[in-house]
């Protein structure tokens, strides 16, 4: 049987001791990690990125079906890839965490082994936050730093018009993902003897519950010496972060369903459900693929990248935001993602 310690014999300095103590910086510009009153960075020639993120036991994630190392781990990422979208390198991550007594201390070492592993694969120090007790679940709020030379760095209202749009990866799969686990849960809660049913599953699981931050993109965006005229990274759904970037740039689009990359794993998983795949591509979210658009002139390059995929382009504000169906219509694209506030959300 594992042993169980309870939080209360360590206290909230044992606590932070146990679980930062093995913590070792790797970064030049970390000057102080943890263990004073605040991090210090400095970074030479260069602007600092910095993104927040809040997450809420019951709202972003259900602990009935993520373990709390692919929880740490997850949290981690979708932090760098907010860096990423900026076209810059996350280097430090700061992390602050509310917890109930329902925990152990080896339930909380696995949340932060999942931390650790992520910031090793991403190259991050762990620099610092904060632990408290929680009476109603668990909370965790994430800050990155990041640092970027000053005329990389791309922004969501900088696209203009004849821009091609492209998109990394596939999308979709996270949201079906989802929609297995969810599955199984109600399965569960009506018969906790029945086995999970998830077999062949393994792509869809693995983007809802680990995903990456596309890293890989911006280094070979930097290799092909192409530039970003605008980015934003897939939390919230395409057809959300393409209205984010058009809204801000003050532009219209038209992209097309059969350039939109879905995997085939995603269509037979949505089919599953009497899902249109196309709706879990647009609307899904969690995906954490880059959403950007590139200047015309690079067509030749950006169409040599297997991993990329031009969906369409960027148009007078006047002619609208426009899906081109297969069948060659034009729908309106509209936003049916994830909203914090949205009621039944």
């Amino acid at each position: 049987m594992t042993e169980r310690t309870e939080l209360s014999t360590l206290g909230e300095f044992g606590l932070i001791d146990r679980l930062t103590n093995t913590i070792k910086c790797t970064q030049t510009s970390t000057i102080k990690g943890i263990g004073d009153d605040a991090a210090v960075i400095k970074y030479d020639h260069k602007v600092t990125l910095v993104s927040t993120d809040l997450l809420t036991e019951g709202i972003h994630f259900d602990l009935s079906y993520i373990p709390l190392k692919h929880l740490g781990y997850k949290a981690a990422v979708v932090n760098f890839s907010d860096i990423y979208a900026m076209n810059g390198v996350p280097r430090q991550l700061l992390i602050s965490i509310a917890i109930s007594n329902r925990f152990s201390l080896e339930a909380i070492e696995e949340l932060y082994e999942g931390l650790r592993l992520a910031c090793k694969k991403y190259d991050v120090d762990l620099v610092g936050g904060d632990t408290s007790s929680s009476a109603s679940g668990t909370f965790m709020s994430l800050t990155v730093i990041g640092e970027a030379e000053e005329e990389k760095v791309v922004y969501r209202n900088t696209a203009q018009v004849g821009d091609l749009i492209c998109v990394s990866g596939d999308l979709g799969a996270a949201f079906t993902g989802l929609l297995l686990l969810e599955r199984e849960k109600e399965v569960f809660l009506a018969n906790p003897n029945a086995q999970p049913d998830i077999e062949n599953n393994d792509y869809v699981l693995q983007r809802q519950l680990r995903p990456e931050a596309r890293k890989d993109i911006i280094a070979k965006l930097e290799e092909l010496q192409i530039k970003p005229t605008s980015m934003i990274d897939v939390s919230d759904g395409l057809a959300s972060e393409l209205m984010h970037i058009c809204h801000d740039s003050e532009k219209g689009c038209n992209i097309y369903e059969n350039k939109i990359p879905i995997d085939f794993t995603t269509v037979k998983t949505a089919e599953e459900f009497n899902m249109e795949p196309l709706i879990c591509a647009l609307n899904g979210g969690e995906d954490y693929e880059l959403l950007f658009t590139v200047d015309l002139k690079d067509y030749d390059k950006i169409v040599q990248f297997s991993e990329i995929s031009i969906i369409g382009h960027i148009t007078a504000a006047s002619e609208g935001l426009n899906l081109i169906t297969n069948a060659e219509q034009s729908i309106e694209l509209t936003a049916q993602g994830w909203d914090a506030f949205k009621k039944g959300q």
